[in-house]
């Protein structure tokens, strides 16, 4: 899912750059990295790691400019490799680029197998180096980066919002669909793009709007300006940004996330009530869904399970072991909250269920009498291809099982997922504008071997010029 920023103000950017990436630490966990540029030299620093643990005081002192990318990485395509290390710099024709890419494509294989063929070489195994190589190609073809962003659009296939700064001018730009976040901020002497509002936050900014799907922002010392290139028939927003990914307290295109989650939990309480003594969460993923259900079925809210605040998140650690053996040292069970009580657990969703059965566990030993696991999501059924890590069907519990053979897998009392008719209401938009293929199997993209709805996507060629338009907050 990574998390990516864009900034160009005149007061300087390092020290912003690193408290917004702190802000998205959330959505990668892997790696970090910035890079900026003075006016003459591009200056880089990206390492393994927390933010936090990449960058020291002297580092960001020497990430001198006035524009500036960051970005923080979660795997899902290319190697835990140092090469794959965002954001990636080239130099072009005396031109500074540096590529910071949140997504995942799904013809990568066959763009890459045609730039071997034409005789390119790769020196890394991400996706987001075939983004840059597709705009370096064409902006050298095309003579200028709107052109080339186009072009981009026409050739992708998959999930992006992307930031590019070129020379110290910032473009970002989404995927036709929207499928991956993006929206734009006003900081005190200049502007941004960031993954999730809470970037801009951070940083005291103030949040404008979204990038729109299929629109190119241009941001240099003059301000923004905008350009929408390419328009799809219908949206397909990424519905686990909702259920899981996102901050609760960040704003998606549009929508205040911890509200979804809370309506969430009232429909969980609707569509599966039980009598219990009260109602705890999964934290902190689970906590907005708990509250929720908590006030609609009138059962106090108790925090039975407390968090290690220094962990990170378990869903986004590389393997199925490190995530196991994080559980006890994360989340540690409060007896006296659990002794005879009859519990109501809710959590953001099951994946592989193994976690779950394991926290389980944690409760039924702390004294728990009864545990009813509520889930703020359907049954993921089928692996996601653009940007969330459970990429087969095999690992997924819910996989051609009943919900009531996976209650009996993770031991649970009772189990009840919120059906989709009741997120998407949640969520506040049609279904038609959700990628839902996780819960489905019915993707917004032709996937190779999947069910998809056919969706047109139309290019503005006839406007794709050197010249953007005026931008409307």
């Amino acid at each position: 899912m990574c998390g990516i920023v864009g900034i160009v103000d005149a007061g300087g950017v390092s020290i912003q750059l690193y408290y917004a990436l702190y802000a998205l630490q959330h959505r990668g966990q892997e790696s970090a990295g910035i890079s900026t540029f003075d006016g003459t030299n591009l200056h880089k620093f990206k390492g393994s790691g927390l933010v936090a643990d990449v960058f020291s005081p002297s580092v960001l002192s020497d990430l001198k400019g006035t524009a500036g990318v960051g970005h923080v990485r979660y795997p899902t395509t290319g190697s835990n490799l140092p090469e794959n290390i965002q954001p990636l710099n080239f130099q072009f024709q005396e031109h500074f680029i540096s590529v910071a890419h949140n997504g995942n494509l799904v013809n990568t294989p066959a763009i890459r197998a045609e730039y071997e063929q034409a005789g390119q070489i790769f020196t890394t195994t991400t996706d987001t180096e075939i983004i840059a190589k597709i705009l370096i190609d064409a902006i050298s073809d095309a003579g200028s980066v709107e052109d080339a962003v186009g072009l981009c659009m026409h050739k992708l296939v998959g999930s992006y919002s992307v930031a590019i700064m070129i020379d110290g001018v910032l473009y970002g730009f989404r995927d036709p669909m929207g499928i991956k976040p993006l929206c734009i901020g006003k900081t005190e002497h200049g502007y941004m793009i960031a993954s999730e509002s809470v970037a801009i936050d951070a940083l005291s900014a103030k949040l404008l709007r979204d990038v729109k799907p299929g629109e190119l922002i241009r941001i240099d010392a003059d301000g923004v300006r905008c350009m929408q290139i390419a328009v799809a028939e219908r949206r397909a927003h990424c519905i686990f940004e909702y259920i899981y990914f996102a901050r609760a307290d960040s704003i998606i295109d549009g929508v205040l996330v911890y509200d979804v989650r809370r309506k969430i939990g009232k429909k969980l309480h609707e569509e599966a009530p039980v009598n219990a003594d009260s109602v705890g969460a999964l934290p902190d993923s689970g906590t907005a869904y708990a509250i929720g259900y908590a006030e609609a079925s009138k059962i106090p809210y108790v925090e039975s399970l407390m968090k290690n605040r220094y962990m990170g998140r378990t869903f986004i650690m590389p393997t199925q072991k490190e995530r196991e053996k994080a559980v006890r040292i994360k989340l540690n069970p409060i007896p006296a909250h659990l002794k005879d009580k009859s519990v109501v657990l809710v959590d953001d969703s099951i994946v592989r269920g193994t976690t779950s059965k394991r926290i389980i566990n944690l409760v039924r030993e702390a004294g728990a009498r009864e545990v009813h696991v509520r889930v703020g999501s359907p049954a993921i059924k089928a692996p996601c291809y653009l940007g969330v890590d459970f990429p087969t069907r095999e690992e997924l519990i819910a996989h051609n099982r009943s919900e009531e053979e996976v209650r009996k897998s993770i031991t649970a009392t009772t189990l009840h997922h919120i059906s989709l008719e009741a997120l998407v209401e949640a969520i506040g938009f049609g279904g038609e504008s959700l990628c839902t293929g996780c819960l489905t199997g019915c993707y917004p993209l032709p996937i190779d071997g999947e069910k998809a709805k056919a969706c047109q996507i139309n290019f503005t060629d006839d406007t794709i010029q050197s010249k953007l338009g005026s931008f409307e907050a």
